[in-house]
């Protein structure tokens, strides 16, 4: 089973993954001719009696997969992988794989919410306060320009909506709410522009103009703030 959602919340510190238990697979030269210790593996021991799970985790592909077997046939216990597959026992095994991921999560991973930081360098760079329009969706917040034209709109959403429509994403945590920012870009350089981890399409707004970012610790803050001032120049211009 993949929980590759970790890749779009949470940054692995890879000098922190021994504490855990895993450790560097090493793979030889990829393409480029470089070494790559990119991808990880750990194996735990369940409470399950005769169970055990297998972690592996590649920083490359941004992926990162558990698989459970039984001890003693070394065969992969199946019905953890069948996403509908109901029942007692496999429901404590899979609670217990994801306690052992969030221990991961909270042990080896930076998980930093950027929304204060980002709201104080709208302040601080633009002198826009958050203006909340919608009584009944009060994590709706906007910016604006001086043309009175919104540049930002910050909102706290649900993965499931970002991720709709995105291939190869499985949706484990897709209730796991996020905090978002919808900002204007060249239509030109949206597509390059898209990684589907920390900027997507724009939800709920026109693709054609508008990404999406979201504001945690996968996002690069720097270019973040670098896009909301292209998105501030871009409503302004329009607004002449």
């Amino acid at each position: 089973m993949t929980y590759n959602y970790l890749f779009s919340t949470y940054l692995p510190e890879p000098a922190l993954f021994e504490s855990f238990g895993f450790t560097p697979v090493k793979q030889g030269a990829g393409e480029n001719g470089t070494d790559s210790d990119k991808l990880y593996f750990c194996r735990k021991e369940l409470s399950q009696k005769d169970f055990y799970v297998e972690f592996a985790l590649n920083l490359s592909k941004n992926t990162f997969e558990a698989h459970v077997f039984d001890s003693a046939t070394k065969e992969p216990y199946v019905l953890f992988d069948v996403e509908n597959a109901g029942g007692a026992f496999v429901g404590k095994i899979r609670e217990e794989v994801g306690k052992l991921i969030d221990d991961f999560c909270h042990l080896c991973c930076k998980s930093a919410d950027l929304k204060n930081d980002y709201v104080s360098f709208l302040e601080k760079k633009f002198a826009a306060k958050p203006e909340y329009p919608w009584d009944d969706s009060p994590d709706y917040g906007v910016f604006r320009c001086p043309n009175n034209k919104w540049f930002a709109l910050m909102m706290r959403i649900t993965y499931k909506q970002l991720w709709k429509g995105v291939k190869d994403r499985e949706l484990t945590h897709a209730e796991e709410k996020v905090w978002v920012v919808n900002i204007k870009a060249d239509q030109n350089k949206i597509p390059s522009l898209i990684d589907n981890k920390s900027i997507f399409p724009a939800y709920h707004m026109n693709k054609k103009h508008w990404i999406t970012v979201v504001l945690t610790a996968v996002t690069d803050f720097e270019k973040l703030c670098q896009l909301t001032g292209e998105s501030f120049e871009l409503v302004m211009k329009k607004g002449k």
